[in-house]
């Protein structure tokens, strides 16, 4: 492909001959990414044979595209993991890409390219519509949520934007639409603080009587919104304040009008779903539909909003010329901080698949994430185990477009379209993850980097794999990590660690 389809026309052509100029335009194909939060490899239909949820959405985008079995986020939390998708930077490489309070200043600059700016530079409408999490203003705390914010979103590449300011359960707990808190409240100016509680302003902690929707089982018991005690302190926000219920309609719809807006122009639309992130408050129309609590019924709601997404571009009839990205930005977590009976109603259902640890974890369900790619005509339709990572988006993008990135401009990601497609088996050579500590999988061996941080977090039931020693594993044979190999195969565990010292030093 090239990279300006339109540019090449001369001017005139293009002002005699707009039907033309339009046909020239609708080649270039729309790229849609549907982000989910904290959906696990074993949470869809597609993976695990539909035994105990059901996701005929996914289902649906799976059968007629390609889904990988061994592909994987950058980090096993969503700040860093966002990160590294929209930049093709690896998280690691800075220190203030963890978890972000939702009052961080950006955590992507300005300066810094992303795939939005690559978009919008090729002649593409960009959006950004859901959860956010990677922070918004200039610096940490010192945004005023009841005026225009800025730097902001369209400082980075997108056109269009309607996201929550951080993530669920997070002050502030109010949409973001193009710098502006949307359906502002004059009459309740927003004040937000990550250090103390607003005089006479309840909180989950004293008072749990007005906990009505849902009460933390940890943590998570500060500003309440919503019947629901949060992270961080809130006051006021009034009429512009979500209801959680209503999170997935209001994403849903943006998504939608966003697509039906721009059918007539190429676009790239960054959907970024909430509902499995905690506080799970599915709307009513699917609570008690799973059998496994608000998280399995938060499952069926994501995956309908999935279903919104490809109806809206089967209406439109852009089906065919558009890439269609389904992932997830981490594994899964059951207990996230809020007694919604997720353990308790898990039953058979495994969200992590066959493998080891969860969100927040060094094995492999930490960051081995569902990924479906469909693009009508172009992909190889199947199951892929190529090994693929999301830091590839970039650079996957820009070999799609005939862009070529310079060395700064991409720094990790590379161009493996070919492999993302289907049509090729031969994914990357190794895949880098960043938890507690750094691993690296080369498909077969999976070496996780030794650290003293803890190795099992009581409060949501994870095994990190963190440990003081060297952890190899084969992945050929013990795909649950049950078995350290590292004393047996010195010689692969410091192969893999010259491939992490080569990165560290780029």
């Amino acid at each position: 492909m090239k990279q300006n389809w339109i540019s090449i026309l001369p001017t005139s052509l293009m002002v005699v001959c707009p039907v033309m100029a339009m046909a020239q335009q609708t080649n270039k194909p729309n790229v849609v990414v549907i982000m989910a939060d904290d959906v696990g490899y074993g949470d869809l239909s597609c993976n695990n044979d539909g035994n105990t949820v059901h996701t005929p959405n996914v289902d649906r985008l799976a059968n007629s595209g390609v889904r990988f079995t061994d592909a994987h986020a950058a980090a096993a939390t969503s700040t860093p993991s966002r990160y590294s998708f929209l930049t093709g930077h690896y998280c690691w490489r800075r220190k203030d890409t963890g978890i972000a309070p939702g009052d961080a200043g950006m955590i992507i600059r300005p300066e810094q390219y992303t795939v939005a700016d690559m978009f919008r530079e090729n002649g593409y409408v960009t959006g950004a519509i859901g959860k956010w999490h990677l922070g918004l203003g200039d610096k940490t705390g010192e945004q005023d949520w009841n005026k225009k914010i800025t730097p902001n979103l369209s400082d980075i590449g997108f056109d269009y934007y309607y996201i929550m300011a951080a993530t669920a359960d997070r002050v502030p707990c109010v949409y973001i639409e193009n710098g502006i808190v949307a359906n502002y409240d004059a009459s309740a100016p927003i004040e937000v603080s990550y250090e103390k509680p607003f005089q006479g302003v309840p909180t989950g902690k004293d008072n749990p009587e007005l906990l009505y929707n849902l009460k933390p089982s940890h943590g998570h018991d500060q500003a309440i919104v919503n019947g629901i005690s949060r992270i961080g302190y809130m006051k006021g926000g009034g009429k512009a304040l979500w209801k959680d219920e209503y999170i997935a309609d209001s994403i849903a719809s943006h998504a939608v009008d966003f697509i039906k807006t721009h059918k007539d122009e190429p676009f790239f639309l960054y959907c970024a779903t909430n509902d499995i992130h905690v506080p799970r408050f599915p709307n009513e129309r699917f609570r008690g539909k799973s059998g496994m609590g608000y998280r399995g019924d938060a499952i069926l709601q994501f995956d309908w909003t999935v279903g919104q997404v490809l109806d809206a571009l089967d209406e439109m009839g852009l089906t065919d010329n558009t890439l269609v990205i389904l992932t997830s930005d981490n594994g899964p977590v059951v207990d996230d901080g809020y007694k919604d009976r997720a353990v308790e109603l898990l039953g058979e259902h495994r969200p992590w698949g066959p493998f080891r640890g969860s969100k927040y974890s060094n094995f492999e369900a930490g960051t081995r994430i569902p990924f479906v790619v469909r693009w009508p005509g172009k992909v190889e339709k199947g199951v892929s185990s190529a090994l693929v990572s999301q830091i590839d988006f970039l650079g996957t993008m820009a070999e799609m477009l005939g862009v070529k990135l310079n060395s700064s401009q991409k720094k990790d990601s590379e161009g493996y379209l070919n492999s993302w497609l289907g049509k090729s088996e031969k994914g990357r050579d190794y895949v880098i993850e960043a938890a507690g500590a750094l691993s690296v999988s080369d498909g077969k061996w999976k070496y996780i980097t030794p650290n003293k941080k803890r190795p099992y977090n009581p409060n949501t039931n994870v095994e990190t794999g963190n440990n003081p020693s060297d952890q190899l594993y084969n992945l050929e044979s013990d795909i649950a990590e049950k078995h350290n190999v590292a004393y047996k195969h010195p010689k692969e565990v410091q192969r893999l660690q010259k491939i992490l010292q080569k990165e560290r030093n780029k």
